[in-house]
């Protein structure tokens, strides 16, 4: 019972993973940048939490649910995948919402490139009509 929350946060940790890898998110789309990332946003995380604890903010609360291991005084194993699961999460998100932006950004571009290309046809179509062609004759009166 004492390692339910730590295999919580696995399970967790290993559904972002295969949201990453389906969707091309976060490690999949640049693993290097990704790590950089998600290091620096975990210990970031866990100096704010650290700060907490030598202001006497945070305390670690007792469950039959964790493991008791603790990394530092009063924060438990368990938050340091914690806040690895909440950056992932956060990048994957990001990653998701920057990736359909772009996606909807390219659209659009290609319905305007479509529509000049519709104009420019059309504009031809009214010249031929007209008895003009777009190009000279290969020869005798027009």
């Amino acid at each position: 019972m004492t390692l339910l929350y730590l295999a919580a946060l696995l399970v967790a940790l290993t559904g972002m993973v295969m949201l990453d890898r389906r969707f091309t998110l976060f490690f999949w789309a640049a693993p290097w940048r990704a790590a950089i990332v998600l290091i620096a946003g975990v210990l970031f995380f866990l100096a704010w939490d650290l700060g907490g604890v030598l202001g006497n903010i945070f305390f670690r609360g007792e469950t039959l649910f964790m493991t008791g291991l603790q990394v530092f005084p009063e924060i438990p194993l368990e938050e340091v995948f914690f806040l690895t699961l909440l950056c992932y999460l956060t990048m994957n998100v990001y990653g998701f919402v920057t990736s359909r932006a772009h996606d909807a950004h390219d659209a659009r571009e290609l319905r305007l490139d479509a529509g000049a290309a519709t104009r420019a046809d059309d504009a031809n179509s009214r010249a031929n009509d007209g008895g003009e062609h777009p190009w000279p004759s290969s020869g005798g009166t027009p």
